[in-house]
């Protein structure tokens, strides 16, 4: 006889299945997540490969435009327009005179208009009219001193305003003086004027690529109508050694095809002759004067003898050729190895990359004239200057753009190095100039020092010129003040267009950075910030960054977050915060990829501890600008938080032209979390 079940055995056995079903679950979640996972790693691998293969491709077709140029240098130097002497005037067009709001008379008052009929006695009614022709008396003896000081001012800036114009005026045409004087002794044929105007036509042209040697030392021989010259040739690294780039997947690596040597001798000859020719055409095309009947010329190349193993220069292409010979070639049909060894019978190494030499034609040395030599000595090396050299170089910059500068002494200078006024009305004054021959980032703290040396020196404006650059510490605090930041690529932009000379090191670009494979840690960079993130309530935050170009990331690499805690290069990583900030992002300025023009700082909600929580308790927020020492540079304040929102756009450095980066406050919102803010980005998400 069967027993009936108390129900404890049902109970035990439904919480049996339950807890089977939970497991059951938590598996099923476990195999999506993973599932998940392997999905975002095969697509940050896709990405990453395209990425790569992109970077080849792009590389592949920078070598064979280079080469694509190096081919066709002739024919596109013979369409640059050719020299001529009014190239060099410079137009009698000064600024006017601009006095701005001086300009405009201060208003008068008008009796009409002080006038009252308040009162109701005739008492009261001449009360208020006296006290109405009071006012208006005040008012208009105000309105007329006014008056009078304006025009003071107005004067007194008409006067300085004349100064410098009739300056300015006088320096331009002492300047076209001079060149009509050059112009009439080539004319006379003088020997000197004659080297300096084709020197001139070959250095200033602007046939040449952008990097080509221009060193050239020349004579003239008046009784033969012969100008004889030294021309530098490019070296043989002009022809790039690769020939094309292909990425390889299955190593993750780029792999590099060097281009045949038959191949990259051959093009090296071929732009040495296409040089040699395109000398001669800018020479005899600048001649409008009918100076030139002949032409000597000799190419070398600096270098080691390699019999003697002693520096100097190494000739390697020599030709001389008549005004009549030449006038009958047509350049853009020639090929330029055979026209200057056999129509103009002149003279080609036959292993010009291995510096076998030549002999030479007639010497500028051996025409009995002086020989003028431009371009021989080496930009100077702004690192390597004296510093007391270097400021009167910064000085000399300043009197060239038309201001009075001098150079303090150095002593009880008040952390001025240069004195400079600027007679420009208006906007003119007083500016004081403090100098830094850097090659690190120049700290805030010395942006902060020259804003105090000019209020205790009453100047209108300070200027700090380096010979490095800026990091966004120091352009938040010169923001709105009356600071003007001049990095090391700007002053050399600047030296140069005002007819100095100076360079920075050996003037390389960085190369761009290249992906490599993710390894698990980074020796942090010699040079860069901390962003300490730190804001009030309680809500938990993930603090993200994103390397982009424009409004879109580089590739997901390029995001950091806690997934993904640095780049692949290291110049982005997240970083342990120290007190009081409760998030921090490593970032090095200088080693982001060059495309690279937007550095975002972006804030969510983290949904695992606050998966119902909004940005409405993200307040008081800054990000701090810290050194590696930990020491703060400066404080950018963010926008709070609104309700509904889940993810924030905080703000983006910005990479200037010059190459320094700016911040500019965020404040997007988004509702959906980080997921739609990186989407906005670029970013997939499944």
């Amino acid at each position: 006889m069967s027993r009936r079940s108390s129900g404890s055995v049902g109970v035990w056995a439904e919480m049996q299945r339950q807890q089977q079903r939970q497991m059951e679950a938590e598996a099923r979640r476990q195999r999506q997540e993973a599932q998940q996972a392997r999905a975002y790693q095969r697509r940050a691998i896709q990405n990453h490969r395209e990425y790569r293969q992109a970077e080849a491709l792009r590389r592949t077709e920078e070598l064979d435009a280079q080469v694509t140029s190096l081919q066709g240098l002739l024919a596109s130097g013979c369409q640059a327009p050719p020299f001529r002497a009014p190239f060099l005037m410079r137009p009698e067009d000064i600024q006017p005179f601009a006095p701005g709001p001086l300009a405009q008379p201060v208003p008068m008052p008008d009796f009409q208009h002080y006038q009252t009929q308040s009162g109701w006695t005739a008492t009261r009614r001449a009360q208020a009219q006296a006290e109405a022709r009071a006012h208006f008396e005040r008012d208009w003896q105000s309105a007329q001193a006014a008056e009078a000081q304006r025009q003071q001012q107005l004067a007194s800036y008409q006067r300085e305003y004349q100064q410098w114009a009739d300056a300015q005026l006088a320096d331009v045409r002492r300047h076209n003086a001079g060149i009509e004087e050059l112009t009439a002794a080539v004319r006379r044929r003088e020997p000197d004027s004659v080297v300096e105007y084709f020197s001139a036509a070959l250095y200033a042209s602007t046939a040449w690529p952008e990097g080509f040697p221009r060193q050239v030392a020349a004579a003239y021989d008046s009784a033969a109508r012969e100008l004889v010259l030294d021309w530098e040739l490019p070296a043989y690294t002009v022809v790039p050694e690769v020939k094309s780039v292909r990425y390889m997947s299955g190593l993750d690596q780029d792999k590099e095809t060097a281009r045949p040597v038959g191949q990259r001798r051959a093009l090296y000859r071929e732009v040495l002759a296409q040089c040699m020719l395109l000398v001669l055409h800018e020479l005899f095309a600048a001649d409008e004067m009918g100076t030139l009947e002949a032409v000597t010329l000799n190419g070398f190349v600096d270098g080691h003898d390699p019999t003697t193993g002693r520096p100097g220069h190494i000739y390697l292409a020599t030709v001389m050729t008549s005004r009549a010979t030449f006038r009958d070639l047509y350049l853009a049909q020639v090929d330029a190895g055979s026209c200057l060894s056999d129509a103009l019978r002149g003279q080609l190494s036959a292993r010009p990359d291995q510096l076998t030499p030549v002999r030479p034609g007639r010497r500028p040395q051996e025409v009995g004239n002086r020989v003028v030599t431009h371009g021989s000595d080496e930009e100077p090396d702004l690192y390597d200057m004296d510093p007391i050299a270097f400021e009167n170089l910064v000085a000399e910059l300043f009197r060239a753009m038309g201001m009075q500068a001098v150079t303090t002494q150095r002593s009880n200078d008040g952390g001025v190095d240069v004195d400079a006024l600027d007679p420009t009305p208006i906007r003119g004054g007083k500016i004081v100039v403090q100098v830094k021959r850097y090659r690190n980032t120049v700290p805030p703290t010395a942006v902060r020092d020259l804003y105090g040396t000019v209020q205790d020196a009453g100047a209108n404006k300070g200027v700090l010129v380096t010979t490095s650059g800026f990091g966004p510490g120091s352009h938040t605090f010169a923001n709105g003040k009356p600071l003007e930041l001049i990095s090391g690529a700007e002053l050399v932009d600047l030296l140069h267009r005002h007819g100095l000379r100076g360079r920075l090191g050996d003037g390389a670009r960085r190369p761009a950075a290249q992906p490599t494979p993710t390894v698990p840690d980074f020796r942090l960079p010699d040079d860069y910030n901390i962003l300490g993130m730190s804001w009030t309530g309680s809500v938990a935050l993930d603090v993200c960054a994103l390397v982009c170009r424009g409004s879109s990331i580089l590739s997901d690499d390029h995001f950091v977050f806690y997934n993904n805690p640095h780049t692949a290069d290291g110049s982005v990583r997240v970083l342990p915060p120290t007190a009081p900030d409760k998030a921090a992002i490593c970032v090095s300025f200088d080693q982001l990829p060059d495309d690279a023009d937007r550095f975002v700082l972006v804030a969510a909600i983290d949904p695992e501890a606050n998966p119902d929580a909004d940005l409405s308790g993200f307040t008081d927020a800054s990000i701090r600008l810290l050194d590696p020492r930990l020491a703060e540079g400066g404080r950018l304040e963010v926008s709070d938080g609104r309700p509904g929102e889940t993810a924030l756009v905080l703000g983006s450095f910005r990479r200037r032209p010059n190459g320094d980066w700016d911040f500019v406050l965020g404040g997007k919102g988004y509702a959906g979390g980080l997921e739609q803010l990186v989407q906005d980005f670029g970013i997939e998400v499944d």
